[in-house]
């Protein structure tokens, strides 16, 4: 379990459940069903609903290997709208409203670098639009910065072919000397990921994500800077995606996400992986601590 004396407002209810507050009563009601993965991988996950600018606070300093999150991207000025199609269902072209809530990498700085290792990295998704500003505010922060190119193998169409695809999306990456890379081979070091958008029984449809990443784009920076039982986190977790590739390389996780929806999403397919296990250390919680 959770190191009681860190974080103590997790109380065990059973084998496979644990009720988790939420930060404060306006993201929820004063007690959110939430878990702690159950049985098998009892201990693993821990998943946070709330603000992740209050819950970060109570992650111990230097506690995580790999920050790996998909904050907004502020695109939502530049959204035209859904395609509607009299043939088919609207082709997807909208954001969700808390895209269009300004976001500023500067925010989340001081406790990025807090609670991640000396020996840590971070990935974190963004857009064009918000690649210099996190340029302007980490680079000086972390001895070195570059980002990585996701090309999308099947990006949603542009009907009216008025421009470019939106086939690639960038993330950022930082670290520090001495740092964990996982690279065997030259041709493993590239920074360029080619993979589908996510689709098919891997997307959530209740409630569908608009920016839901793909498994196997995550799996890879994943294995890149971090081994297994490393802790990862996602303080913008959306349906859980993150969690689920940890898992599935066993990693420990925690996760926050202030969308009700999004968390409790994000519990039902983590709580499912149970019967499959993981490979992670199941006798270490997510910080380590015996479980």
């Amino acid at each position: 379990m959770i190191g009681r004396a860190t974080i103590n407002h997790v109380d065990r209810i059973g084998p496979s459940q644990v009720r988790l507050e939420s930060a404060a009563a306006r993201y929820d009601s004063s007690v959110v069903d939430a878990l702690e993965v159950a049985a098998a991988v009892s201990g693993l996950a821990t998943l946070w609903q709330g603000d992740s600018r209050e819950l970060l606070a109570r992650l111990p300093d230097a506690s995580v290997d790999l920050i790996c999150t998909d904050p907004p991207y502020n695109l939502g000025t530049y959204s035209t709208g859904n395609i509607e199609m009299s043939w088919r269902k609207a082709f997807n072209n909208d954001v969700a409203a808390w895209d269009q809530l300004p976001f500023d990498p500067a925010a989340w700085l001081d406790e990025f670098r807090r609670v991640l290792k000396p020996t840590g990295t971070l990935f974190a998704f963004t857009s064009y639009n918000l690649l210099g500003r996190w340029h302007e505010v980490f680079d000086p922060a972390f001895d070195t910065f570059q980002f990585v190119v996701w090309h999308k193998t099947n990006p949603p169409p542009k009907l009216r072919r008025a421009g470019f695809l939106n086939s690639c999306e960038l993330i950022v990456a930082c670290w520090d000397a001495g740092h964990t890379w996982n690279f065997t081979r030259q041709r493993d070091m590239h920074n360029f990921i080619e993979a589908p958008i996510c689709a098919g029984r891997e997307r959530v449809k209740d409630p569908v994500h608009p920016t839901q990443k793909p498994l196997r784009v995550l799996r890879q920076l994943i294995e890149w800077g971090s081994r297994p039982g490393d802790l990862v986190l996602d303080p913008f977790m959306g349906v859980g995606s993150t969690g689920v590739a940890a898992l599935e390389l066993g990693r420990r996780f925690v996760g926050i996400e202030l969308e009700p929806a999004y968390a409790d999403a994000s519990r039902r397919r983590l709580a499912a992986m149970d019967a499959a296990g993981s490979g992670a250390d199941k006798a270490a919680g997510p910080f380590g601590d015996a479980g």
